[in-house]
Parts: structure tokens; sequence; C-alpha cells
């Protein structure tokens, strides 16, 4: 999840770009805006970088083994089809 300060710096930001009419406000409106902002981001189902970095691993070693498989059921498909009588009739005909 995002690190406080980055909400602070984000909200200080925020809060500092508004008319001077409101910036008498600027400790409330920070306030309010961190606590949406912090209740809406808990909301999305994000994950950390290393967490994602993590994953992306793992898929990959899954991509590598199930492309090994097709090609060793390849291989053996092959080999039975040229070892194995074919079966063009009925057994018993």
């Amino acid at each position: 999840m995002l690190e406080p300060k980055h909400f602070d710096a984000f909200t200080t930001r925020l809060a500092g770009s508004l008319p001077k009419g409101l910036q008498a406000l600027q400790s409330d409106i920070q306030r309010n805006l961190r606590a949406s902002l912090e209740a809406g981001l808990t909301k999305l189902d994000l994950v950390t970088r290393e967490e994602f970095d993590v994953q992306a691993a793992v898929l990959a070693r899954t991509r590598e083994k199930l492309a090994a498989l097709e090609a060793r059921v390849a291989e053996l498909e092959r080999l039975a089809a040229t070892a194995a009588p074919p079966y063009d009739r009925a057994p018993g005909a």
C-alpha cells in the first residue's frame, strides 16, 4: 500500500493549490481529503510491487513448465503413434 508520507505530500500539494479563499480551511480540507483518499484506496484490491514481481516470476516459471510438458506430451504421442499397430478394424472382425 502507499506510505503515509505519500498521502501527506499529495494532500499538502492539493490543499496548497486551492484558491486563496479556501486556503483558510486548508488543514480541514487536507485532513478530509486524506481520509477520503485512504478509504478509497483501501477498497481497491491493490498489491505491492514486490508481490506483483513475485507473482510474475511464478507465472513465468509455470509457463516454462507448461511448454516443456506440452513438448513432452507431443513427443510421447508421436512415439505412441509410430509404435502402436493401427486400429482400422473392429476387434474380432
